[in-house]
């Protein structure tokens, strides 16, 4: 199905004056290039000299680095795997996932953020003590932006 698409960009590419096509469809990469064409005798036209196989773009990890927040005591950073709102509990009405200074393990729900309708939990990536929240509830939150603050245990 995809190579159908590919046959159309290469026919784009051809007919036109633009010398490169990149393009993201289905999750997929496709970077199609021509190159003046060398006239060796030949008959004139472009020639296509380099097809990108596709690529499928990787989840982006929800905990990412560790730092130094009082020496001595390393925390580290869960971010934001996505833009949305933060929601620190399941409802309104119901108690937040966690506190500060709850003990949490592998798995266990830190919060919700919405995006695009979609409720998304985030899970913790590693046992720890939740040190410090850093994002109320109901607020906007952008892709990597730091959430909580987790000491390893």
């Amino acid at each position: 199905m995809w190579q159908d698409k590919i046959k159309e960009i290469i026919y784009l590419l051809e007919n036109s004056s633009v010398n490169e096509i990149d393009v993201r469809f289905w999750g997929r990469r496709f970077r199609v290039v021509k190159s003046p064409s060398v006239v060796a005798g030949g008959n004139g036209s472009p020639a296509i000299t380099n097809i990108v196989p596709p690529t499928d773009q990787p989840e982006a990890p929800t905990v990412v680095s560790a730092e130094k927040s009082n020496p001595g005591e390393a925390s580290e950073k869960v971010l934001s795997p996505m833009p949305g709102t933060f929601y620190a509990a399941s409802s309104p009405e119901s108690d937040p996932f966690i506190k500060e200074g709850d003990q949490v393990v592998k798995g266990d729900t830190l919060c919700i953020i919405e995006a695009m309708k979609i409720m998304n939990e985030i899970e913790a990536e590693s046992n720890g003590v939740i040190k410090k929240i850093l994002i109320q509830n109901g607020a906007a939150v952008e892709y990597n932006q730091p959430l909580f603050l987790i000491e390893p245990s």
